[in-house]
């Protein structure tokens, strides 16, 4: 733990300084509050806990951190979630309900510091995680050490230390703290990472994860120095949040992606992580080509537009309207679910199968739109959509949300479970990629 006060010590925290630390009750804020407790004997501290409502255990979980802090003299503010969408809930959710009460907590005290508790290994896993999913950057540099908000600083200085130290530290101390079971179970992606991946990485080398710390330190640093660069470019390319393709284009390849990378992150703010690689390069694509218009459907329902020299935000993008990345498994509006699968299980309507020569990737799940039309199988031309919806009798109040399946160019390849279009390649011929759309039941055992 040498590094670890060697860090906050540099930090130079003022002994009037109010400290806010987020605690679990698991073994790492826990070895984190005691560690901001002993390192700052003068400061107030405030134990932020969340009780997610999600384990029975929870409650028992939240009375033993009670009387830690009061023992210790550390404030306890706690904060329990009743409620989640859709009565189901999800880390995403959780973790957004969780910065907000943190934050709440930074304006309540006036605090500039807030202390997570992330590690070593979960530094591995982020970094590990973001490159199989693609990222920015910054993405890939993973958790920062300390990370800047507009009026105070998270701190992690757990990143020095590994999961085992932590355990080590714990039991030195004799430190309660609770397990969460949920961090074994393999339906979660950081989960399989961290055992099946990491024990690996560590058998090559124990101390691997000062060399993903490194490697995080040094994109940083990368970013940091293009991040300054753009600063310096972005008034004159972009304008009332309209990129201007003849500015943007006069700069090289990595800046250009920068600069619509910053554009992104002003439109997305937090939400910033929904956009993937496959996002990303859909834009650059959309921006180099010679079409004068075209349009990219991004995540949280938001499209963006090219228009001859500009580039925007489609601001008429109705509510109910949806637009999806199809990856694996997408999960639609209507209860439905599109899949990719391994084998043409059949050659209905509610399957279909494409090749990568007779599209372009990536593809989408949108909500049909006025003016839509596709290449039936078997027939010459195309028909429109809202005449499909006659001739099939889909119900009137369904039409507007009804989905499509199309690609990065927007030509629709596919109207699961009515028709498939002159693109499926599931009677003859190669493809690459199969697709079924079925409505998932609670006991459906295939996803």
């Amino acid at each position: 733990m040498n590094e670890v006060t060697k860090f906050l010590l540099n930090l130079n925290i003022n002994d009037t300084e109010p400290l806010i630390v987020g605690v679990s009750y698991g073994p790492d804020s826990m070895a984190l509050l005691n560690i901001v407790k002993e390192k700052y004997p003068k400061n107030k501290i405030i134990c932020a806990h969340v009780h997610h409502n999600h384990r029975k255990e929870s409650d028992e979980e939240q009375e033993q951190l009670k009387k830690f802090c009061v023992k210790n003299n550390i404030m306890f503010e706690f904060m329990k979630i009743t409620e989640y969408k859709n009565n189901k809930f999800t880390e995403e959710e959780a973790r957004i309900k969780r910065y907000k009460f943190f934050e709440f907590l930074v304006k309540k005290y006036n605090s500039k510091y807030l202390f997570t508790a992330h590690h070593g290994d979960d530094l591995i896993e982020t970094i590990l995680m973001r490159i199989t999913r693609g990222s920015t950057l910054r993405g890939y540099a993973g958790i920062s050490l300390i990370s800047n908000r507009d009026n105070y600083n998270i701190i992690r200085p757990l990143l020095f230390v590994t999961k085992e130290d932590i355990l080590k530290y714990c039991n030195n101390k004799k430190i309660n703290y609770a397990e969460d079971k949920s961090n074994f179970d393999d339906n979660y992606t950081r989960n399989r990472y961290r055992k099946y991946i990491l024990p690996y990485l560590k058998k090559e080398d124990p101390k691997v994860h000062k060399k993903f710390l490194k490697f995080s330190l040094l994109h940083s640093k990368y970013d940091d120095y293009f991040t300054n660069l753009v600063n310096r470019l972005y008034d004159d390319v972009v304008n009332n949040n309209v990129l201007n393709l003849s500015e943007l284009l006069k700069n090289d390849e990595v800046v250009i992606r920068r600069i619509v990378m910053r554009y992104l992150h002003n439109n997305y703010g937090n939400e910033i992580i929904r956009i993937t690689d496959d996002n990303t390069n859909a834009i650059l694509s959309l921006i180099s080509s010679n079409k004068s218009s075209g349009s990219v459907c991004l995540p949280n329902k938001k499209m963006l537009i090219k228009s001859y020299n500009k580039l925007y935000f489609d601001n008429d993008f109705k509510y109910n309207d949806y637009c999806l990345m199809l990856n694996e498994y997408v999960e639609l509006p209507n209860g439905f679910v599109v899949r990719q699968i391994n084998k043409l299980e059949n050659k209905s309507n509610y399957v279909t199968a494409v090749s990568y020569d007779d599209v372009r990737f990536p593809l989408y799940i949108r909500n049909v739109t006025k003016g839509d039309r596709i290449n039936v199988l078997g027939l010459n031309g195309s028909k429109k959509v809202q005449d499909i919806f006659i001739n099939e009798k889909v119900p009137k109040n369904i039409r507007g949300s009804y989905p499509v399946v199309v690609d990065s160019e927007d030509k629709i390849i596919w109207i699961p479970g009515l028709k498939k279009s002159k693109y499926d390649k599931s009677k003859a011929g190669k493809y690459d990629i199969i697709l079924k759309y079925y409505k998932e039941e609670k006991n459906d055992n295939t996803r």
